[in-house]
This record gives C-alpha cells, sequence and structure tokens, in this order.
C-alpha cells in the first residue's frame, strides 16, 4: 500500500457529520492526544523501569498516522505531497545530512 492508498482507506471512517474546520481542529487535536499516548509509553520505558511495550507503540504511531491523514486530508492535500514537502525541506536545512550546528542556527523563515 502506498501513503495516498492509505488515506484513502483511512478517510473511510472520517466522521462525515463534521465541517472541515471541525475536521481540521480533530485532526490537529487527535495528533496531539495520541502523540501524547506515545509519549506516556516511552516515558514509562526510560523513567519507570518498564519494558517498550512495542506492539502498544506502533498502535499508537498508527493512531498517529490517521490522526495526519485526517489532518491533510482537511487541508485538502495528499500525504504524499506532505512528506515530499518534508524531505525538500530536510534536503535543504541539511544538505550534507543532520549538523548539530545547523540544527542549532537556522535562518529565521525555516520554519
Amino acid at each position: 500500500m502506498d501513503i495516498n492508498e492509505y488515506q484513502k482507506l483511512a478517510m473511510t471512517t472520517l466522521n462525515r457529520e463534521l465541517s472541515s474546520k471541525e475536521i481540521l481542529i480533530n485532526g490537529v487535536m487527535g495528533l496531539c492526544g495520541e502523540s501524547g499516548e506515545a509519549i506516556n509509553i516511552v516515558k514509562k520505558y526510560v523513567a519507570q523501569g518498564h519494558d517498550l511495550d512495542k506492539e502498544h507503540l506502533a498502535k499508537e504511531l498508527g493512531d498517529i498516522a490517521w490522526y495526519l491523514a485526517e489532518t491533510a486530508t482537511a487541508l485538502g492535500i495528499s500525504l504524499e505531497t506532505i512528506l515530499q514537502m518534508n524531505i525538500d525541506k530536510l534536503k535543504k536545512r541539511y544538505p550534507d545530512g543532520f549538523s548539530s550546528e545547523k540544527s542549532k542556527v537556522r535562518k529565521s523563515n525555516d520554519i
């Protein structure tokens, strides 16, 4: 499955009763909520002595992907386009690969 097919399939479970604005808000709030669930799993592993629950973390990453697809859909942008935009930004920011210096010193318009 490619990323745009995922977006299409995932959006078959979109709540069609929501307005475009509500879909956008739900998507961004969902990203925050699911990211919080993911970090909680890692927190338990790092700070509380739990085993890393990889299966649970993978499921939360799937939920994050769903909300990313919802947010992209609300914007009318394919996930493939969003991912390509990110790669283009990273290539521009780190043309020779990651460097701590380039990470610390970024241009004011580098978002």
